[in-house]
């Protein structure tokens, strides 16, 4: 079971932030568990809709991917942060992960009361139209006096607490498997794979398909190349070092945009070498130029269902894969999707999934 836990603050500080990593470290018998942060979500203005940023889709992303939800909020002039607010506000706005979702909610604050203004504000914005999200009825766990509740390892003090917060998980955990019965899955539209929907990083002016694009779309934009330096996040590489240091990794990285336009692969081996086969001529073409017809369902599946970063580093978990969709991979919202080929998954794969 897959629970993502969101901290209800922005603050570099925050004792909900060390609540819901407590219950990351302890509780890791009861399910899967993953933070998300809303620092980045930027502040809602229906005037500018920045519904498909990357910030707010990689949120949309991982709550429809999740079987449940935690929120810890804080409690600020006895309502929740400005923060969380606009980060629910993105989340119904024209998106809607929280439909029919199991929530649960819990607070940390200063003071006795441990956030119970805020946690009732909360409970009425997800039951408001357009959340509609399933929220635990009870259960109400209140942290108060918070900077005395935690030791210097970030743990709770209190073995009643502790025990009070495991019995609270457990009834979340089975309210979640009673929701699974509710819940409708939520429409996917379909994928175009023909590059129909230009994005802001699409080159225009030369056709995707044609076996050139590469050096045609790069004359366009005047792309860096060779020693040409390229900033990075946390770095400063010429192209040819990244180049380098791409087709050194031990497993094939492939590359799509949200326009479903085929840009990269890192291979330099002949296609029938590679596990999912691949030709300089290639790049730049349209998905459905990629695949042939016969696999463009699988293809479709592997969008909708493998956008965030996923890793298979074993045979069993990459039979699933490989019984679900075609053994192509690709990324969106510039995050890298990368498939470990283990020298044992081999005798696992065909080359005729397109």
């Amino acid at each position: 079971m897959k629970i993502i836990g969101i901290v209800g603050s922005n603050a570099e500080f925050s004792h909900n932030r060390l609540l819901l990593q407590f219950i990351e470290k302890k509780f890791s018998d009861l399910f899967e568990f993953e933070i998300l942060e809303i620092k980045d979500i930027p502040m809602f203005n229906q005037d500018e809709d920045q519904s498909k940023s990357f910030p707010v889709q990689y949120m949309y992303n991982k709550l429809i991917r999740a079987d449940g939800v935690i929120i810890a909020t804080p409690e600020h002039n006895h309502t929740i942060t400005a923060a969380l607010k606009s980060t629910l506000e993105w989340m119904s706005f024209n998106l809607h992960p929280f439909e029919n979702k199991p929530v649960m909610i819990m607070g940390a604050s200063h003071y006795d009361q441990g956030t119970s203004r805020a946690q009732v504000h909360l409970r009425k914005i997800l039951d408001a139209p357009g959340v509609n999200a399933y929220v635990l009825p009870g259960n109400e766990f209140l942290l108060g006096k918070a900077k005395e509740a935690f030791d210097e390892e970030g743990n709770i003090k209190s073995e009643g607490t502790v025990s009070f917060l495991r019995s609270c998980l457990e009834n979340f955990v089975k309210y979640v498997e009673v929701v699974k019965v509710l819940r409708k899955p939520l429409p996917t539209p379909p994928e175009d794979l023909y590059c129909t929907n230009p994005i802001s990083t699409t080159i225009e002016g030369v056709d995707p398909d044609d076996p050139e694009w590469v050096e045609k779309a790069s004359e366009i934009v005047g792309a860096a190349q060779g020693n040409d330096y390229v900033r990075l996040d946390h770095g400063l590489l010429t192209v040819d070092q990244i180049d380098m240091f791409l087709k050194a990794l031990p497993f094939e990285v492939t590359y799509a945009d949200d326009n479903n336009q085929f840009l990269y692969y890192n291979f330099n081996k002949p296609a029938n070498k590679m596990l999912a086969p691949r030709v300089p001529a290639q790049s730049g073409n349209r998905l459905s130029t990629v695949h042939p017809p016969r696999t463009f369902k699988n293809v479709e599946y592997s969008l909708r269902t493998y956008v965030q970063v996923t890793w298979i580093t074993s045979v069993q978990s990459f039979q699933t894969l490989h019984q679900k969709s075609s053994t192509y991979t690709t990324t969106k919202q510039c995050t890298i999707l990368m498939v470990l080929m283990l020298e044992s998954t081999k005798s696992y794969l065909t080359s005729n999934h397109g």
